[in-house]
Formats: structure tokens, C-alpha cells, sequence
């Protein structure tokens, strides 16, 4: 399978998930949703912002996908710094840290690697 196609539809059903249930969401991210009753609402978010990313790029093609993966690649790098910083402020483990932050460098590379392709 195409990386972007499989990227996309990793969104579409990471997305999914984040919006129909966040508190299965934040327990596969590893996120204690107890101590945070807006988690809910912040997971929802994330959860749709996968959705349109994964939806508009499966629709696109041509300079259009191609800018939708350049901007998800910058997402998920940021997402990926995320990860890295909220380990190192304490608010999640260096283990979760880890969890976190891995697949978004993943969603990265494989953004990279589609548009090459």
C-alpha cells in the first residue's frame, strides 16, 4: 500500500476513535483522563483534525495531496516534539513519553517517504 493512503487511513481511524470515544483514546495513548475532566474535549479535537487530514488527503491528488502531506507531516512533527516535551516536564512518563512521540515520528517518515514516491 501507498504510504500516504496508509497514513490517511490510519488517520481516519485514529480520528475515529479520538471522536466517538475519548476515553478509549486517551487510555490506548496512555493519557490518565481522571485527573482532567477537559481531556475529553482535547482528545475530540485531536480526533477530528486526523479525520479531515485522513478524509482530504484520500480526496486530493496531484499538488493538493501532496501540499495536505506536507502539512500533516508538519502536524505530526509537532506532535512528535509534544511527545518529547511533555516527557521531560514530567506531565507523562519517559515510558509514555516514548509511546507517544514514536508514532508520530513514524507518521513523519512515512509522510516523507510517500511524497517521494
Amino acid at each position: 500500500m501507498n504510504p500516504v493512503t496508509g497514513l490517511a487511513l490510519g488517520r481516519l481511524a485514529i480520528g475515529s476513535v479520538a471522536l466517538a470515544s475519548p476515553a478509549t483514546a486517551t487510555r490506548l495513548f496512555r493519557l490518565d483522563s481522571s485527573d482532567n475532566p477537559q481531556l475529553p474535549y482535547l482528545t475530540r479535537l485531536f480526533g477530528s483534525r486526523e479525520i479531515v487530514l485522513g478524509a482530504a488527503t484520500l480526496a486530493t491528488r496531484g499538488a493538493t495531496r501532496r501540499n495536505l502531506v506536507l502539512a500533516g507531516v508538519a502536524v505530526d512533527a509537532a506532535d512528535a516534539a509534544a511527545g518529547v516535551l511533555a516527557g521531560r516536564e514530567g506531565s507523562v512518563s519517559k515510558a509514555t513519553s516514548g509511546f507517544l512521540t514514536a508514532p508520530a515520528v513514524g507518521a513523519v517518515l512515512a509522510g516523507l517517504a510517500g511524497l517521494r514516491g
